[in-house]
């Protein structure tokens, strides 16, 4: 079911549209889309050469915002593909006076054309969309496909952490990040009740764990 669009939506976009990255581009073929690159500067950007993590599927902005926050010196690329989520998400960087954190309005596919190759330290996949009928596995966002998108983008030291509540996209996840050949490591099937320091609890998080429903975590690191 497509999302009604909220009141005020363009409005309230246009009034934060100095923290999104321009990626609106007519070509909605992304085999074709991808072979043109139009590569973000990120010191000019950021006015700096910090570096630089991506968060895919930020949702409403509570972890990406908190990331900024600890850690100052690094700069964030939050992506969401849904427009009603994301304005809630940058006005929430924008009321925080955060200055290291940049969106893209999009699906991941598209990031290749836009961002550098083996320029992202880390990417976070936090509680992705585990599209639990089998016919829409490759939709999901650790599906090997994507994986190859990450391997392209990731540094030579780079790694993926991802959390979910749902343990069968969790083992999938398992299965299709070792068959691409990422050293699994700190994988946790119960996140909340490890010895794991610094996590941040989303509302989404919170919601599952209070129900006593497992989180569970892994980190993925590019094999040389």
């Amino acid at each position: 079911m497509r999302m009604r669009k909220k009141k005020y939506l363009d409005e309230r976009l246009d009034a934060v549209k100095s923290y999104i990255l321009d990626t609106d581009r007519e070509e909605r073929d992304f085999e074709k889309s991808v072979q043109i690159k139009e590569y973000f500067n990120f010191e000019e950007i950021f006015g700096n050469c910090n570096p630089v993590q991506l968060e895919i599927g930020c949702g409403k902005g509570q972890f990406v915002c908190e990331m900024a926050k600890r850690c100052p010196n690094v700069n964030f690329i939050a992506v969401e593909k849904e427009r009603n989520v994301i304005v809630a998400a940058v006005e929430k960087i924008e009321k925080a006076g955060l200055t290291n954190v940049r969106f893209i309005s999009g699906c991941a596919e598209y990031l290749p054309r836009f961002i550098p190759e083996h320029s992202i330290e880390r990417i976070y996949l936090n509680f992705s969309c585990p599209y639990p009928k089998e016919k829409y596995r490759k939709h999901r966002l650790t599906h090997r496909f994507f994986l190859s998108i990450y391997k392209g983008l990731l540094t030579e030291e780079g790694d993926i952490h991802q959390k979910t509540d749902n343990m069968h996209f969790f083992e999938f996840s398992l299965q299709e990040l070792s068959a691409e050949g990422f050293r699994l490591e700190n994988v946790s099937l119960d996140l909340h009740n490890s010895s794991f320091e610094g996590n941040i609890i989303t509302e989404y998080e919170k919601r599952f764990s209070d129900l006593g429903q497992p989180i569970y975590r892994l980190e993925a690191k590019v094999n040389k």
